[in-house]
This record gives C-alpha cells, structure tokens and sequence, in this order.
C-alpha cells in the first residue's frame, strides 16, 4: 500500500484546528531563518499553509547570513511567541546544535535542543515526539503495526530523522540496526528487515531488490536528482513492501502537521 500523507496530515490538521479553537488566542509559532535559498523558501511556504490549517499563525524573523551564533541564541531564548523553530541548515562555521539549545523547552515543538531530545529519549512524561517520529508513528498506527519484536534498518544517524527514529524504535520493542555511510554495502542488511526508516538523502539508494516481499518501508528522506525531488527509495519498491511511503507525499506533509500538533499540545500547557 502506497501511503497518502497529505490525506493523513489533514487529518491531524482537522483535529490539532480543533484543539486551537478552545485556546485564549491562535498560538503563535517564530521561525528564526538565515539561509533563503528556493528550498527553504518552499518550506516556508508550506509551514505557513499548514499553520493556518492548523489554527496557529507563522512569524518570520529573518537575519543576514553574516549574523552570529550568539545573535540567534538570543532570538531563540527571548522571543515572544508560543513556540520558536530554527530553520535549518544553518549558515557554515555556526553551531547549530549551540543555536538550538537556546530554544527553551517549553517552546521547542521542534524537539531540536538537547534537553528536548533527552525528555524524549528517556521517554519522560510528557516528552514531545520528534515531528518526523510523530508522523513514523501515526502511520504505524493507523496501519496496525506492531512493532514489537520486528527486525528494524535505519538509515542514517542524522538528528532529524535517523537518530530519533531508531530511538523510538527501540522504545517500541524493535530490533533495531542503523546503517551509515560507513556500513559498506547495505543489501545484507535490508534484505531481513521488516521495517526500514530511510533519511539518507540518497537518491535510488535502496532497490527493490534488496528488499523482502512484505516490508514497511518509510522514506523520509528528500534530494533532488535532475530537478526532481526524489526519496532514497526506488519508487518500484512499491510493488514489494506492505507499507510504502512515497517521496513528495509521504512522510514530510505528516511531519509538518506533527510539528503543529506539538505547538498546539505546548499552547495547551501555558494554559
């Protein structure tokens, strides 16, 4: 089954609108954003969408790329607003990591600073998922997917996807394994996985050959090859997993409206 993503993130859209409607005012979310190239710009175009959908409103506080770590750690730590996402990547010779960790945790819906990422990893109550783990695991719920006990590949180490994913594998009970550009060849290894969770950013990186009939294979990784945005995923491993996502229309629409949905659980909470 090819996975509907946009049809799933308006569904989450529809019940996070719901949410907002019984707060004192639409939550209010900053962007703090250096590097305008076209992709970023996309990006923001659709948070945008998504956050009217979602009943918050999208500021961006934009600066030159000559600003300074220390600069955008105080836009993060100071501003005004229910929650503050750092739009990434982020200039060379400045530490994102740094930046981020300004976020204060009760504003990070992103799950991007260390102490957010720590609540999450030690499965604290109340932890935020990660948006691209929220949107992993609403598919895997509406699919019935239990994950306990499964053979699981992840593809990457990234903080993004491949780090939070393989943690919240592991806390679901999977056996997990994650690949990386040091792992060599990666076909041994995916052809007895159940599920995989690719963020590599690798175009066509995993065939359909090296895969088992039946897998859930969940592509959340983008890159453009010849103008076209593209998955790591050949879109011919449709027709062997279960479960595919494709890549645009898969995992990145639920991701987007995952990360409304942890501003709108944040606003609830000042509440």
């Amino acid at each position: 089954m090819i996975v509907d993503g946009r049809a799933i993130a308006k569904d989450i859209l529809m019940r996070t609108r719901t949410r907002a409607e019984t707060l004192p005012h639409p939550p209010r979310v900053l962007a703090i954003v250096v590097s305008e190239t076209p992709a970023t710009l996309s990006y923001l175009k659709i948070k945008g969408m998504r956050a009217a959908d979602a009943g918050c409103v999208l500021e961006i506080q934009r600066f030159p790329t000559h600003v300074s770590a220390a600069e955008l750690r105080s836009a993060a730590s100071s501003a005004d607003a229910d929650a503050i996402i750092v739009q990434l990547p982020l200039p060379i010779g400045i530490d994102t990591q740094d930046v981020c960790n300004a976020i204060p945790l009760s504003k990070d819906a992103d799950v991007l600073s260390s102490g957010a990422r720590e609540q999450f990893k030690k499965a604290e109550a109340g932890a935020l998922l990660p948006p691209v783990v929220g949107a992993v695991r609403e598919i895997c719920t509406q699919n019935d997917i239990n994950l306990k006990g499964m053979k699981g590949v992840v593809i990457g180490d990234g903080w993004l996807v491949g780090n939070p994913c393989a943690i919240w594998l592991k806390q679901q009970g999977t056996l997990v394994s994650v690949l990386t550009s040091q792992s060599g060849d990666i076909r041994g290894a995916l052809i007895d996985a159940d599920i995989i969770v690719s963020g590599a950013g690798v175009s066509g990186l995993i065939k359909p050959e090296f895969l088992k009939s039946g897998v859930v294979l969940i592509d959340a990784a983008t890159s453009e090859s010849n103008g076209i945005i593209t998955g790591d995923a050949d879109p011919a491993c449709a027709s062997i997993a279960s479960l595919f996502t494709p890549v645009p229309g898969g995992i990145g629409p639920i991701a987007v409206a995952c990360l409304f949905e942890n501003v709108i659980a944040l606003a609830e909470r000042k509440v």
